[in-house]
């Protein structure tokens, strides 16, 4: 039988301003959109949403998610990462392959495709690894994950550290027609780096991590990407050096794309607290001017989306010092939210920009067709925000199992009150909602 749903009592964007609108749902596509008229459509036999004015966005598109599962279920798991994922407006999710075991062979993958069918809340592409093992040698057969369905290569964590291999990856990731989406790291220099390299490392007393360190890979990478025609996607770029290359290696015809994380946009390393665990990420967080680099970056077009970098971790394996913990921040959650209140509302980013660089940029990215866009007869993957309540980030009420973010009892306009994907609601602000089919999250083709 077939299932309608209007939403109304909502506005959507008509260039950088939101109007009021209506929506139809019919089953998992979208029947027909309203726009700037708020009765146009006809609700007869429809389950009837009010939204109470929120603003209704297409489904934000994530390309950097860690899940954890298999083998780090301490951590996250497949549906616990995906509510957390629903819980922030992202219907659409690209997870890093770094678990235990990696998917490294079409068997791992088809286990983790099975996993995904059985638990994820939204659509879930999963990407591969460059190597077995996210070592430095050994590559995977590329042309057998891509007919498996990886939707990249990535060893994200760890940096590829011979270019030979990274040479290698791109040849094939080429002839593949997917992308490499690198961590950036030169390992000999790290040297037990935990945090940036400046004046707040020396004033706490911390290891520095040289920006060298991501700076040397994104050079190499680019020339090689340059030579052998590969798209290089540089995973959460994070100094302005790095965004000058990207740049230079677009202008010289390189097919080269980038990333900005959350916590690269929001934090600068002048705005650790103390020893806090919290706040270490890889890589690390930079100065204020690395900060403006990002946005810049993002307004120009180097870099062509925003995407969450999300890494959940057990209580004590980042309740304590940077020394000890464990890299990574999670922000999914309130990822819209964070930059509404921090970019839109103090007039740095436009709204439709924001929008575009959590939808329809991160989709053209890694060429996910029809997601990152609402239309007339395309599925019903969408997010609904509230942009007139204050909320406050409380990580102990969230949907996913990591609390580890720095943006603890931050007050944020834009809380996600309703996500859809393929015309199901996953998340309804108030509302408990688990998986109810076996409907495989996957490409909504």
């Amino acid at each position: 039988m077939s299932r309608k749903v209007l939403l109304t009592g909502l506005t959507m964007l008509e260039g950088a301003t939101p109007v009021p609108s209506q929506l139809l749902v019919r089953d998992d596509r979208i029947e027909a959109i309203s726009r700037g008229r708020r009765n146009a459509l006809d609700g007869a036999d429809a389950e009837i949403i009010d939204l109470g004015g929120a603003l209704v966005t297409p489904g934000m598109v994530d390309l950097h998610v860690h899940l954890r599962e298999p083998g780090q279920e301490h951590k996250e798991t497949i549906a616990s990462g995906t509510a957390a994922a629903a819980r922030g407006g992202w219907t659409t999710i690209c997870a890093m392959p770094n678990t235990v075991p990696d998917p490294h062979t079409t068997e791992l993958m088809a286990d983790l495709k099975r996993r995904i069918k059985e638990s994820a809340m939204v659509r879930v592409r999963p990407i591969a690894p460059i190597t077995v093992g996210l070592t430095s040698t050994d590559l995977v057969d590329v042309d057998a994950l891509t007919q498996a369905g990886a939707i990249a290569f990535s060893n994200d964590g760890k940096g590829v550290q011979l270019a030979g291999t990274m040479y290698d990856a791109m040849r094939a990731a080429a002839a593949a027609d997917r992308p490499i989406a690198a961590h950036a790291e030169d390992e000999s220099l790290v040297r037990g780096g935990v945090i940036n390299d400046g004046r707040r490392a020396r004033e706490l007393d911390l290891p520095p991590m040289t920006r060298l360190t991501e700076t040397v890979q994104v050079a190499r990478d680019v020339m090689i990407a340059e030579a052998t025609g590969a798209h290089y996607h540089l995973c959460h770029a994070s100094t302005r050096q790095s965004i000058r290359t990207l740049r230079r290696g677009r202008e010289d015809g390189a097919r080269v794309t980038g990333e900005a994380a959350p916590h690269h946009l929001l934090l600068a390393d002048e705005d650790i607290p103390g020893d806090d665990g919290f706040y270490k990420m890889n890589p690390p967080l930079r100065t204020r001017d690395d900060v403006d680099a990002m946005v810049e970056g993002l307004c120009d077009g180097t870099l062509t989306c925003i995407a969450t970098d999300n890494a959940p971790h057990a209580g004590a394996e980042k309740d304590c010092s940077f020394r000890n913990a464990a890299f990574g921040v999670i922000t999914n959650e309130h990822t819209f939210a964070l930059l509404y209140t921090n970019f839109v509302l103090n007039r740095r980013f436009r709204l439709d920009q924001l929008v575009d660089w959590l939808t329809v940029g991160p989709a053209d990215t890694f060429g996910l067709a029809d997601a990152g866009r609402l239309r007339a007869g395309g599925p019903a993957d969408l997010a609904a925000f509230d942009l007139q309540t204050q909320t406050t980030i409380i990580p102990e009420e969230g949907a996913g199992m990591g609390r580890n973010t720095p943006f603890a009892g931050r007050p944020v306009l834009g809380d996600c009150v309703l996500t859809m994907v393929g015309g199901r609601t996953v998340h309804r602000r108030g509302q408990q909602i688990g998986k109810t089919d076996d409907h495989e999250m996957g490409d909504p083709r």
